[in-house]
């Protein structure tokens, strides 16, 4: 019998990448927003209690990191008690759990890469309530792995990529804020290698008892740093020699010219937003990498294979 896995947030930028890589581990019942509505807790525990699976991955979130200001309640229900519920049900069947979570419970005051030990302070909505739902799910006692990853980009749905490319349509000057620094983290990546650390946990004759060993919170996130000023300079230096003929960048710019000629670096405080962000929030990912023999690539070859469409491909380390 074929292990039955149940995935939320199917058409977020991680979940639809994982709808398609997870195929290779088992039976995928993916659920969207409009499927399961995770604000609904009677929604998610009869979801698990009718597909009984042996391992849920809950790639849906509540990413709105401005809105989650004054629309609380929603960010709470989505990022903290959501993933609550799903360890508790998960705990009554014997399944295992993935969840993720973000470089935003950090306070970033650290101008060195933060561990998974390092202290959270987040100072944001967005950042408290998904560190809530880390607490929510290590104490559930659950056979667990928590993915912490940042600065999530993709082909599709809403992120930086997509939005750079629509505004270098529309100015010919871009003001970008430098003074963030991050690692921007292809969700192609995040889901490769999220799967291929299962698949060294759901193999053969294993199952998700054997995913206790390895219980506990993990960075992942590409290699290198950057600022968001850098990241939108690569993006339109790639967009400038991108063949019109490709669907998904012609989707990406509505089929208009880019006529963004220059972009000129700011700081955060000539670029205030109701949340508060992190200057400084590189993961390490030594413990990935230790633990699972994996390393993501760095966050330029991952924007480079976004713009020619190359397979994701995690690092495996070799021994």
């Amino acid at each position: 019998m074929k292990r039955r896995i149940l995935l939320t947030g199917k058409n977020g930028q991680v979940g639809r990448e994982l709808s398609a890589s997870l195929q290779s581990l088992g039976d995928v019942a993916a659920f969207d927003r409009q499927q399961l509505d995770l604000t609904k807790p009677d929604q998610i525990r009869e979801a698990i209690r009718s597909i009984h699976p042996d391992l849920i991955v809950n790639a849906a979130a509540y990413t709105a990191v401005d809105q989650a200001e004054s629309d609380k309640t929603v960010a709470r229900a989505v990022n903290t008690d959501a993933p609550r519920i799903m360890a508790e049900e998960a705990g009554k069947i014997g399944a295992a759990l993935v969840h993720y979570s973000t470089d935003y419970i950090f306070d970033g005051l650290k101008t060195s890469p933060y561990v998974e030990t390092d202290p959270a302070n987040p100072i944001n909505v967005y950042g408290r309530t998904k560190l809530q739902g880390e607490h929510a799910v290590q104490q559930s006692g659950v056979p667990h792995l928590i993915f912490r990853t940042a600065w999530v980009y993709g082909r599709e749905g809403k992120n930086f990529l997509l939005t750079i490319l629509r505004l270098g349509t529309q100015r010919e000057e871009l003001r970008i804020v430098r003074d963030q620094i991050g690692a921007p983290t292809s969700s192609r990546e995040i889901a490769a290698a999220t799967t291929q650390i299962l698949a060294q946990f759901f193999g053969s004759e294993k199952n998700a008892t054997s995913l206790a060993s390895a219980t506990g919170i993990y960075n992942l996130t590409a290699a290198g740093e950057t600022n968001w000023y850098e990241f939108a300079t690569a993006i339109l230096e790639h967009a400038k020699g991108h063949s019109k003929n490709d669907p998904w960048f012609t989707a990406a710019i509505s089929g208009r010219p880019l006529i963004a000629r220059s972009i000129s670096p700011i700081t955060t405080a000539e670029y205030p937003t109701p949340a508060r962000r992190p200057a400084y929030s590189i993961l390490s990912n030594n413990l990935l990498a230790q633990t699972f023999g994996i390393r993501l690539r760095d966050w330029r070859t991952q924007l480079k294979s976004i713009f020619a469409n190359d397979p994701a491909m995690s690092l495996q380390i070799k021994d």
